[in-house]
């Protein structure tokens, strides 16, 4: 695989179906009594989900209104699983798949949209549509772009320390003490936040051992955790930890508040490892290195001795919009109108690509080429397409039982209060 570095150059009308399978069970929708409701998160390319349905609500008529409330990630994920478990969750109920979509399928918390989404599913590269597929039925519809975790650099760094990027895990490891010796943090990571370490535990277990060894934690398998690729990963992961390969106060960086970015931007890192999506956060809050020549990414490390496919990538599909059985059927209607007429008009998939994220589209490889962030998108294209396998984020992977727990062992990884082997002992005991 060749490695593929770039640095930043330059700044449908669907008939609606009737809703003969969707059911009310009185639920509140997240509406505001007279419409439908639809939780979303802040920052990235999230205001362009928020300006499409406000687009929709200047045509819709009275009654037909969305109304949406933003929140940052962490505190998404907090809230939107107790609403829906109380059934009190918006009408649109934003998701990532995997193990939290099937939880809520099985308590009949959302609604069956095979018959609903009319031209959408042949339009959506499949790779990507399967996520939302549980059982043979479509519960979730990807709603905005695909979101690899992408590995980006600022060139000014290395230049001035007088190095390369690594492009294998072996020059990872030469690299380290060379930007440290210069002033440097090697790698920006926002261990405050924990989850942006799953991108690393992912990739590394991925790159030594291949897509087989998470299958083995998703299908239930017995002391899955204790395979010799997480293990391995855990202890690098803490190896980079120990011997500076992370800023020293890397345990107090919040991603929320998008500081991990702002050390790659602000010059004191060379590197960060985070979804695509940070990329029209870059542009955001850091224009000026966002169109320098500085800015820069590449492709997650290869590893030379490891059996995974260095093609494959990590991060989510997409994020998908599913709609809540506990709306009434009015505010079902809504949403499933706005999802089958609306969702990925020409106006939305401009400002998307306007914003350097890639909808999950067959049809707009001309819209790539035109657009003003066409090296980002063609890259995140490449680097899609040509994945053999598209990992979902683990926390999104496992049931939300094993989510928390995840996450508060790697925190322990992190810091160094638990071993590799203390972590898959204690993971292994929240299978079945």
């Amino acid at each position: 695989m060749t490695t593929r570095t770039h640095a930043r150059t330059g700044a449908a009308s669907l008939a609606a179906a009737s809703l003969l399978a969707l059911s009310a069970c009185g639920g509140s929708g997240g509406g505001s009594g007279d419409g439908a409701g639809a939780w979303i998160l802040t920052g990235g390319g999230w205001p362009n989900v928020e300006s499409d349905i406000e687009r929709w609500n200047e045509q819709a008529e009275d009654g037909r209104q969305i109304a949406v409330e933003s929140f940052e990630n962490d505190a998404y994920k907090e809230r939107i699983r107790t609403v829906v478990g109380s059934g009190e969750a918006p009408t649109l109920i934003m998701n990532w798949t995997g193990g939290t979509l099937a939880e809520y399928v099985a308590e009949e918390r959302v609604v069956d949209l095979s018959d609903e989404v009319g031209d959408l599913e042949s339009r959506v590269h499949d790779s990507v549509w399967q996520n939302g597929v549980v059982d043979g039925s479509v519960y979730g519809v990807p709603m905005n772009g695909v979101q690899p975790a992408v590995m980006y650099l600022n060139q000014d760094v290395f230049d001035e320390a007088g190095v390369e990027p690594p492009q294998t895990w072996a020059e990872v490891k030469e690299v380290i003490p060379q930007l440290r010796d210069a002033g440097y943090t090697p790698f920006s990571l926002a261990g405050g936040s924990v989850w942006p370490a799953l991108m690393w535990l992912q990739y590394l277990t991925d790159r030594h051992g291949g897509a087989e060894v998470f299958q083995a934690v998703v299908d239930g398998e017995e002391g899955a955790w204790s395979d010799e690729s997480i293990l391995w990963a855990l202890e690098e992961i803490q190896w980079l930890a120990d011997e500076g390969g992370f800023d020293e106060t890397f345990t107090g960086v919040d991603a929320s508040q998008n500081e991990d970015a702002r050390l790659l931007a602000e010059g004191e890192a060379a590197m960060l490892l985070q979804g695509s999506w940070v990329y029209s956060t870059i542009h955001a809050d850091f224009p000026e290195f966002a169109e320098s020549d500085a800015f820069a990414f590449t492709e997650f490390p290869a590893l030379e001795s490891g059996e995974g496919d260095p093609r494959n990538v990590t991060g989510n599909p997409a994020n998908f919009w599913s709609v809540s059985a506990d709306a009434s059927e009015e505010e079902q209607q809504v949403a499933v109108d706005y999802i089958s007429e609306h969702l990925y008009n020409d106006e939305y998939v401009q400002d998307t690509l306007d914003d350097g994220n890639l909808p999950p589209l067959n049809d707009i490889g001309e819209e790539i080429e035109a657009a003003e962030n066409a090296d980002f998108l063609t890259f995140a294209d490449e680097l899609v397409s040509e994945a053999d396998h598209f990992q979902l984020s683990w926390d999104q992977a496992v049931s939300p039982e094993v989510s928390q727990p995840l996450m508060e062992n790697l925190e322990k990884i992190l810091v160094g209060e638990i071993t590799p082997e203390e972590f898959a002992e204690a993971m292994n005991g929240q299978q079945g």
